[in-house]
């Protein structure tokens, strides 16, 4: 068989109106309980939707795979991925973390990224949990290997995210803005203005009685309830009507340290019907659509 015969076995075409948009599985609403996290030996917990959205690999989203890390009182457990983006956030307790860069400190409520993470080691002063997401089957996808980072690591204390909020506050409340929060940056990934060069988060705040009116995106968003009373949830749907509000929505709670998936190109706004202020941690595919101009971030703007 020649090259050009044995070539011609892999081609494939299609139809162009029938075939421009490919039936994939969609992306679920989809909510990983902290109760996964709360009891058991020391491990990592994938939350893995990779049989709901069809990758051979472990995934959350197409882009990234969220995961739990449970550690033991003076225990340690080593995570790694083929990634170049990793972002952490301390959902309780306090510990260290070794790297190649040195050892990190951390407490509940302290963020941290890494790149190009050949495996850090995570040891636990008292019982802890960590959320721990990934850009990994993005590479997964491709069929790449980081080769030098993009950024340097970064560590926001709980200190700097409230003190941030606190500069904030007063105006965002007046102004009922849409979302009221801080973006996470790094100086590699400024002109983006994201955590990483793919990676989006943002520290947001929902008032006690507020409501943050619905927007969407063409990112996932797994969303990290970082502290909410009962009666604090987020709405979700495909549509709106003309008064703003989401059509036949599904509901999803905020519940401390528990993730839930907002799919892409959904409306989703955000309800605190109880008497505090809740906490919310999404990190997203975002850095990677707002360089391909692809976001499409759209603002409820009655």
């Amino acid at each position: 068989m020649s090259v050009n015969e044995k070539w011609q076995e892999q081609v494939l075409s299609w139809e162009y109106g029938s075939s421009a948009k490919p039936d994939l599985a969609d992306i679920p609403i989809q909510a990983f309980p902290a109760q996964l996290h709360e009891e058991g030996e020391t491990r990592v917990i994938e939350l893995d939707l990779s049989e709901v959205i069809g990758t051979p690999y472990p995934a959350t989203s197409p882009n990234l795979l969220a995961n739990y890390i449970r550690i033991q009182k003076n225990d340690r457990i080593q995570s790694a991925a083929n990634a170049t983006s990793e972002v952490f956030f301390v959902m309780r307790g306090m510990g260290h973390t070794e790297t190649e860069q040195g050892t990190l400190e951390w407490k509940q409520g302290d963020a941290f990224t890494l790149p190009l993470n050949k495996g850090v080691i995570h040891h636990a002063d008292e019982e802890a949990a960590i959320c721990w997401v990934h850009d990994a089957p993005m590479l997964n996808y491709v069929g790449a290997v980081p080769s030098k980072p993009r950024f340097q690591p970064a560590f926001y204390s709980k200190a700097y995210l409230d003190g941030e909020i606190e500069r904030i506050r007063e105006v965002g409340i007046r102004e009922n803005r849409n979302r009221n929060g801080i973006i996470l940056g790094n100086p590699a990934s400024e002109k983006t203005r994201t955590i990483t060069h793919s990676m989006w988060s943002l520290y947001n705040f929902l008032p006690k009685g507020a409501i943050q009116k619905a927007h969407r995106h063409n990112s996932v968003a797994i969303d990290l309830a970082v502290y909410a009373k009962p009666d604090v949830y987020t709405l979700i749907g495909q549509e709106i009507d003309t008064q703003g509000n989401i059509i036949n929505p599904v509901k999803a709670m905020w519940k401390t340290n528990t993730v839930f998936v907002t799919p892409p190109g959904l409306w989703h706004a955000h309800y605190n019907e109880s008497d505090e202020e809740a906490y919310v941690f999404p990190i997203q595919d975002a850095g990677l659509q707002i360089y391909m101009r692809t976001l499409d971030i759209q603002f409820l703007r009655n």
